[in-house]
């Protein structure tokens, strides 16, 4: 019997952890992705990866966990499926470690910090280079498997559109990115892991090379995607040299103090009004915080109290990052911050099996809307991405079929560069931190006329924040400042029918024991 074969769309933690369930399956994975693993935005992600390991005699659990995690995304995740995911945290933090991930250690065992939105330490870490870590054991793996075949590597190749017959998926049309031909690739299944669309915002921490074209063709083809609204702000960052740096969470995790100065003194204003997480609320809560009080003037993340240990071995990848690109040195000197877009909460629409509304067609990491609700604690985008793209390839490998006879789906040009700067002029003035409805209807005015499946994902978007008309998470919107769950404990849905775009709302399920 031939083996199954999976086409799996990006080479970052959720595709490589695809590639290696399916490898070791029994199946041939195929790896498609426009820059090689080693550049993938995993290896960017800094704090940490959470898993109840309780190291730190807190009696934490899984249970609290999901709980945690429930709570910070304001009840829009399936309670269920969160929950089989923080149930499975330990053994995968565990598993990577017997990799050969350097996570630092404490008494012999893996040492955990705490991070925003969790009272438990529960933040597993390497320095502040947690994500290189990860996917450097996931990318030795991925090569022994390519060594015996299981695994097929198409770096430097884009998506196209999808190979389909009826309204099953048999594969895809992919395209060597620099001037190559067009080549069709038959697969039993076809995983989606290419991120979040980082590219139709003007000034991400992500990576820019994360376009959004590949989700963006797909909403254009009619697949439904869910929370399109719901899109992170990290409280700390910084712009210099043309790019958005990061501050991870852990600099706060670690004892950092955010303030700003009100008559002459400094006022610390996160422990003043939320004493008992202070600087470790939540993103959304505290990216909030931060863009009002940078109205009275420059809001400073304080590090300078804390050890030189600690700096040294836990937080040296922050001095660095200061030191290089804002030629400060935050172990002398507090350092100003300020919000900046991070993670895609909503995407594709996936159920607990992470299939999406095409038979034979998955999703999963941040390309896809599931575990985190309307805001994602961090610690669990790493988590999220590892646990979901294996489940993804063990659906695909227990039922998918390839059909007979798949053919291309019609395909769209390119968008224009005019087109790209017009989506991000309006993604920028409509969904920051804080919104409102005169805002965004201007910034559908300006993308109305606009061809192409990138404007379309963007109207999408729009559309989704103008229909939740209540603030929940990470979409908190001045005209509705409040939180509706009558009406809004609810995941939107966003459907293209041509270039018309329809945004619907599905209750959330009930969760149990949350």
């Amino acid at each position: 019997m031939a083996k199954k074969r999976v086409l799996i769309i990006g080479a970052g933690l959720a595709g490589l952890a695809a590639a290696l369930e399916t490898a070791q399956n029994g199946g041939e994975a195929v790896l498609v992705s426009t820059q090689p693993s080693e550049r993938a935005q995993s290896n960017m992600a800094e704090g940490g990866i959470n898993a109840a390991l309780n190291t730190k005699g807190e009696d934490d659990t899984p249970e609290q966990h999901a709980q945690d995690t429930f709570r910070a995304g304001c009840e829009l995740a399936d309670y269920g499926a969160l929950s089989a995911m923080t149930e499975a945290a330990p053994g995968i933090v565990r598993r990577l470690y017997a990799m050969g991930a350097q996570f630092n250690m404490a008494g012999g065992d893996i040492d955990l910090r705490n991070f925003g939105g969790q009272k438990k330490k529960r933040t597993a870490f390497a320095q502040s280079s947690t994500g290189k870590q990860v996917m450097t054991v996931l990318i030795d793996a991925a090569r022994r498997c390519e060594t015996q075949g299981s695994i097929t590597r198409l770096p430097r190749h884009e998506f196209v559109t999808l190979l389909v017959s009826g309204s099953v998926c048999g594969g895809a049309i992919v395209r060597e990115r620099f001037g190559g031909p067009q080549a069709a690739i038959p697969a039993d299944a076809v995983i989606i892991a290419c991120g979040g669309p980082h590219g139709l915002f003007p000034d991400p921490t992500g990576s820019l090379a994360n376009t959004g074209e590949a989700a963006a063709e797909l909403f254009r083809l009619g697949l439904p995607f869910a929370d399109l609204e719901f899109i992170q702000y990290h409280p700390t960052t910084f712009s210099a040299s043309g790019k958005r740096h990061l501050v991870s969470e852990a600099a706060r995790g670690e004892g950092g103090r955010l303030f700003y100065l009100r008559e002459g003194q400094k006022w610390y204003f996160m422990e003043e009004k939320y004493p008992e997480l202070g600087n470790l609320m939540p993103r959304d809560i505290t990216a909030r915080e931060i863009a009002a009080a940078r109205r009275e003037g420059a809001v400073f993340l304080d590090l300078t109290e804390l050890p030189a240990a600690v700096m040294e071995r836990k937080l040296r990848g922050v001095v660095d990052t200061c030191l290089t690109y804002m030629r400060r040195d935050p172990r002398r000197d507090p350092i100003p911050v300020e919000p900046g877009l991070h993670y895609f909460m909503g995407g594709i629409k996936v159920d607990a099996a992470h299939r999406t509304g095409i038979t034979n067609l998955y999703a999963a990491g941040e390309c896809c809307s599931f575990y985190h609700g309307a805001n994602r604690l961090g610690g669990n985008s790493l988590l999220g991405a590892l646990y979901g793209g294996a489940l993804a390839a063990r659906t695909a490998m227990a039922e998918a079929e390839r059909p007979a006879n798949a053919a291309p789906l019609p395909s769209t040009e390119p968008t224009s560069p005019a087109a790209w700067q017009t989506v991000r002029e309006a993604t920028r003035a409509c969904l920051g931190v804080v919104r409102d409805r005169t805002a965004m209807e201007n910034g559908l005015d300006q993308l109305d006329g606009l061809t192409g499946s990138v404007p379309l994902l963007a109207r999408a978007m729009l559309k989704s924040a103008l229909a939740r008309e209540e603030s929940r998470g990470a979409h908190y919107r001045t005209d509705f400042p409040w939180r509706d769950d009558a009406r809004f404990r609810a995941n939107s849905t966003a459907c293209a029918d041509g270039n018309r775009i329809v945004v619907t709302f599905e209750p959330v399920k009930e969760a149990q024991n949350a």
